[in-house]
């Protein structure tokens, strides 16, 4: 048998999520092999492939490595003998790398491919951190440009830039932009093109199949779902590009554990379950909040009626798991959360377990007082509307 049965190209998303980077079976062995702990590996003579030492590879990241290739590929897997996968993680023609965490991932791709002199476009709407990053690109002598999400509005400042990084959708206000459209702009002017999609997902979203270069996320949320791990990863089908951001992790050594990165893949089996059912309790949460007078500025690329629906629905095959809006002061906010019961008041989001925060008590978001960021998580729907429902009347003045 192969990792994926022959003809496998018309596998749908559960059964290659459930199938993703396993490797051939072997009698007695069990279906995904343990987590490999090693510093370093029996090595005699010169040093001419295979497992070397723990600092730039391990078996363990091949098989998640493999498998997150094979969600982010172009298309569904195909080939003769099924996906194509080697000791670099490739799979479908794309290349994996797995990092210690999201921003590990992020600053591998941006300071691998960016030098003195050239000029980044970042979103001036997305994660929080990424103020950080700017000041850090500009101490390295990197021209910075901003512009929203919203849009399509980072095309009118691309002209001269080395890489262009979209954030769609962005964390936390929920805009979408037209990710082809900017690729083959960006392209067009010599640019490279990095996604980060982390809210959406690789079942969410495929980034390289709709232009980008780089596909990058954060593996802590929605893609290993339970709340347990910090992990990230690059994907892209450009080996020179793979070798660059694979000397940037052995250079800086943010690599995953063994046992990290074996969570992260037995998590992937239950990816689309976990990713339909939060999609459909994001979707009721943001219909009820639909409903409510004290809510403000709520958005969901799922709602029919959301600005950034249209886009959206043309690019994305899931909506993601996150609601967005604003109650009308801090202090109704608190009260909101401190009254929900099947909701924790914890930042992050994608787990199985609903959570939600006032966004601006981090300070790094240009968000209202009163701005939440619900995550939806795979409790039953009636269930988790009721206690939001509640929440919000209980936390009435």
């Amino acid at each position: 048998m192969t990792d994926t049965p022959a003809g496998a190209g018309a596998t749908g998303d559960g059964t290659r999520a459930v199938r993703a980077g396993l490797p051939d079976p072997v009698k007695h062995e069990p279906t995904l092999p343990g987590p490999v702990f090693a510093a370093h590996f029996h090595l005699p003579g010169d040093p001419t492939g295979g497992y070397a030492y723990g600092r730039d590879e391990n078996p363990t990241w091949t098989h998640l490595e493999r498998a997150i290739g094979e969600l982010e590929a172009p298309g569904r897997v195909s080939g003769e003998d099924g996906s194509v996968a080697g000791l670099d993680g490739s799979a479908a023609g794309v290349e994996t790398l797995v990092f210690a965490s999201g921003m590990a991932a992020i600053s591998a791709v941006l300071f691998s491919q960016l030098r003195a002199g050239d000029v980044a476009v970042l979103p001036d709407d997305g994660y929080q951190v990424l103020p950080l990053v700017r000041e850090q690109l500009t101490a390295y002598g990197i021209e910075v440009r901003t512009a929203p999400t919203g849009g399509d509005a980072q095309l009118d400042v691309l002209d001269g830039a080395r890489l262009l990084w979209i954030e769609t959708p962005s964390n936390p206000g929920l805009d979408v932009c037209d990710v082809r459209r900017l690729a083959d702009a960006a392209h067009a002017r010599g640019a490279l093109v990095a996604v980060d999609n982390t809210l959406a997902t690789p079942l969410g979203q495929r980034p390289l199949e709709l232009g980008a270069d780089f596909s990058v996320a954060s593996g802590t949320k929605q893609l290993t779902g339970h709340g347990d791990i910090l992990l990230g990863y690059v994907a892209c089908r450009d080996a020179a590009l793979a070798t660059s951001v694979r000397r940037w992790r052995k250079i800086v050594g943010a690599i995953p554990g063994p046992m990290e990165a074996w969570l992260a893949h037995r998590s992937l089996a239950t990816l689309q379950l976990r990713a339909d059912r939060q999609n459909v309790n994001a979707l009721a949460v943001a219909e009820a909040l639909r409903a409510r007078p004290e809510v403000t500025g709520l958005r969901y690329p799922g709602l029919t009626d959301d600005p950034s629906h249209k886009t959206a629905a043309r690019q994305m095959r899931r909506f993601g798991c996150v609601v967005s809006f604003t109650l009308p002061t801090r202090a109704r906010a608190e009260r909101f959360l401190d009254a929900l019961h099947l909701v924790d008041d914890a930042t992050s989001f994608g787990g199985v377990r609903s959570t939600a925060e006032r966004r601006g008590r981090w300070g790094g978001d240009a968000v209202p007082e009163g701005f939440i960021r619900l995550s939806a998580g795979a409790e039953d729907a009636e269930d988790l509307v009721a206690d939001v429902l509640r929440a919000l009347d209980e936390s009435a003045d």
